[in-house]
């Protein structure tokens, strides 16, 4: 399953998804992944949640990021939900990419996995193959 939080640069995103999982590891039976670009939010989440930054691994597209994913997943069966800070800095600002990416990733997951995004976009301005994934 496939949640985006969505706003304006500045509006609380990341803190939403700071809140969001450190509830996560209150109530999960399975592992939880934060995935981001750098170590902004690295301090502020539980050390249960295994942290990864994208530049270590070189992770500069969305297919780099499917990729990513897919192989943590096949990986780690136990793993639950996945928190991901900021995709345009990791993959770039193509919505049509990411509308691709998103569906691609929705299969994979179908309901078991919960992957949680941020984006730095206001609604109005992603194609309808990116708001249908906002609740």
């Amino acid at each position: 399953m496939i949640q985006l939080i969505t706003g304006k640069k500045g509006s609380g995103k990341t803190k939403v998804l700071i809140d969001k999982i450190n509830s996560a590891v209150k109530e999960t039976t399975g592992c939880l992944v934060c995935i981001e670009k750098g170590a902004t939010i690295r301090s502020s989440i539980s050390y249960k949640v295994r942290w990864c930054d994208t530049e270590q691994f070189a992770i500069d597209s969305y297919d780099s990021f499917y990729g990513y994913v897919a192989g943590m997943l096949a990986g780690n069966y136990d793993i639950k939900e996945i928190f991901v800070d900021g995709i345009f800095k990791i993959a770039g600002s193509d919505f049509e990419a990411l509308g691709v990416m998103l569906d691609k990733l929705a299969k994979l997951t179908g309901e078991d996995v919960v992957i949680v995004f941020t984006l730095s976009a206001d609604n109005s301005e992603l194609p309808a193959s990116v708001t249908k994934y906002i609740d």
